[in-house]
């Protein structure tokens, strides 16, 4: 049976003749059941219903309340948003009140009426379109400038805050990092987070460019400059005039085209290629490279004073390999974008595929990454993606701790089993807790003493 999220309502009763009661009593909405927290999980994640119903008491633990609560707790780490009312007996207002302070959206007394539990669920499902409804228009109106990076590493969340602080700025930015592991996002999350963002965001590549059409790709030429030139044609700086421009793999700027660039930053007037006429431009500048600019820069290879006019801002962007649990958090983003996509339908990672995905070092970095996932969505023959769609060769590889102090090295363990895990769960808490072997309240224990979110 196919059931709208949007009205789906979940039962969840053991006694099977009050089941039957409050399913005919609610009759106007589209209701699963299930007469325990095994199957009510079961009937979460085929159905997501909007609204459960639940008792407190159910098998195995049917006279008590530790089943109840359990699945209270399990229902909400899954799905946040759905609208809970909890079914008491009339002299169990305590354990009500505890559901509501857990997270239940209300209580409802046994015996019920049904025109009031009706009432009651219809009020749940009017909540839950509401809140449903708010978060679009918020996302609408006030986007993430980075939206677009997705990662757990601290050292990524770090860079993250940086490109925010230093976005209202004027200065110039410069993003170093191995090709593929995110240089033109973080470029374009700096433009959106920065008063520029109205104007445009132009990005060229300095090494995809032949030398020889570069300048006038740049700069712009005038008509007649040169053969072919038939018509005044504008650059890249002059498009980008009130926005920003980014200009990539900045290290294979040819050495001639090098110092005209440090002209353009110090005067911030250009000329166009075959013309006479100063024009001022106004544009923020973010460069990017994989190589070391500095090292270049003392071996003559690149113009020092360039160097030190785009290093303004420096920012080190680590590889996919070195940051703890991107690589599987990226993998199940990634496959859910490929499955809708290639209308493959619901996917989802194997175990074995996820280890290997963890543990493979991605020389090529995100893109590779991308490019795998795809791979192997287009190549699955069912709706699993197991280690051998992956395609990976992992080597064996012996890695030392290099502190001994027992402290250190037991919460660098935890931080790095806590990251690994909720990025192989895609962030579910619960299923994370079970991963770990701990309880909820335990993990969120230890997030907030390893300074995790």
């Amino acid at each position: 049976m196919t059931v709208d999220t949007a009205r789906s309502l979940l039962i969840v009763e053991d006694d099977l003749a009050l089941q039957k009661q409050i399913k005919w009593s609610v009759d106007k909405f589209e209701s699963v059941t299930a007469a325990d927290r095994e199957s009510a999980l079961i009937q979460l994640r085929r159905h997501t219903p909007a609204v459960v119903t639940m008792d407190l008491g159910l098998p195995p633990d049917a006279d008590g309340v530790s089943e109840g609560f359990k699945l209270l707790e399990q229902i909400l780490a899954a799905q946040a948003d759905t609208k809970v009312i909890v079914l008491t007996g009339q002299n169990d207002q305590a354990n009500a009140l505890r559901a509501v302070a857990l997270g239940a959206y209300d209580f409802f007394a046994k015996p019920f009426e049904p025109e009031l539990l009706n009432l009651t669920i219809e009020r749940a499902f009017r909540m839950f379109e509401l809140q449903k409804e708010n978060r679009r228009l918020q996302s609408m109106h006030q986007p993430d400038a980075l939206s677009g990076l997705i990662t757990r590493d601290p050292e990524m969340l770090r860079i993250c805050r940086t490109i925010e602080k230093v976005a209202a700025s004027t200065a110039t930015v410069m993003l170093l990092g191995e090709s593929g592991t995110g240089k033109e996002v973080l470029a374009r999350g700096l433009h959106q987070s920065s008063p520029r963002k109205n104007g445009k965001f132009v990005a060229i590549n300095c090494a995809a460019i032949p030398e020889n059409l570069l300048e006038s790709e740049l700069f712009g030429y005038e008509k007649g400059a040169f053969t072919g030139a038939s018509k005044t044609t504008i650059g890249k700086i002059e498009t980008a005039n009130g926005g920003t421009l980014m200009l990539d793999e900045i290290g294979d700027l040819p050495f001639p085209l090098q110092a005209k660039l440090l002209r353009f930053i110090q005067e911030r007037t250009i000329e166009r290629v075959g013309g006479r006429q100063e024009i001022p431009v106004d544009v923020r500048i973010v460069c990017a490279t994989h190589q070391d600019l500095n090292a270049l820069s003392k071996e003559a290879r690149f113009r020092e004073d360039l160097y030190y006019r785009l290093a303004e801002i420096v920012v080190n962007i680590p590889p996919l390999r070195g940051r703890n649990g991107d690589a599987a958090l990226l993998a199940h983003s990634f496959l859910r974008r490929f499955s809708e996509e290639q209308n493959r339908g619901s996917m989802h990672l194997s175990e074995g595929a996820v280890r290997v995905i963890e543990t493979y070092q991605w020389p090529g970095n995100i893109r590779e990454l991308e490019n795998c996932i795809k791979r192997a969505v287009i190549m699955a023959d069912g709706n699993q993606i197991s280690a051998d769609d992956v395609g990976l060769s992992v080597p064996d590889e012996d890695g030392q701790d290099q502190s001994l102090d027992l402290r250190v090295i037991r919460e660098n363990a935890e931080k790095g089993a806590l990251i690994q895990a909720l990025s192989r769960v895609n962030g579910n808490i619960a299923k994370a807790a079970e991963l770990l072997g701990v309880s909820r309240p335990t993990l969120y224990d230890l997030m907030h003493r390893l300074g995790l979110k």
